[in-house]
């Protein structure tokens, strides 16, 4: 089993950059795919990247590609997201989620609790 815990989460300007990080814990962390998705206030919670447990494959939603990065670690039990030209369509709540048997995870994988990030116009 892993916890996860999402972490980098704040109030940046358009145009801005954050970087999210996300914290697992268990010792099998290297075997997990990892995701990151977001929920905007009334919308439902949508994909935006994801990573392999090797780091070989790595995907996008369409809205976010050339501007965030999915990257790994780990040594460090850890999975960021570079977010680079933020949009206010950015703003959302993020979550991490880790899946052993998929690269992009379902709802029955393992999820954090989020957290905010507010872009302003």
């Amino acid at each position: 089993q892993v916890r996860v815990v999402e972490s980098g989460g704040g109030l940046v300007q358009a145009g801005g950059s954050l970087r999210l990080s996300c914290a697992a814990s268990g010792r099998t962390f290297s075997s997990y795919a990892m995701s990151w998705f977001r929920q905007a206030p009334g919308k439902e919670r949508e994909f935006v990247a994801a990573i392999s447990w090797n780091r070989i494959n790595t995907h996008y939603a369409d809205s976010v590609k050339g501007r965030f990065t999915i990257s790994r670690d780990n040594a460090k039990n850890t999975v960021y997201l570079q977010m680079n030209s933020l949009k206010p369509e950015d703003t959302a709540v993020y979550y991490c989620a880790a899946s052993e048997r998929r690269v992009v995870a379902g709802p029955d994988d393992y999820w954090g609790r989020g957290t905010q990030v507010t872009v302003s116009s």
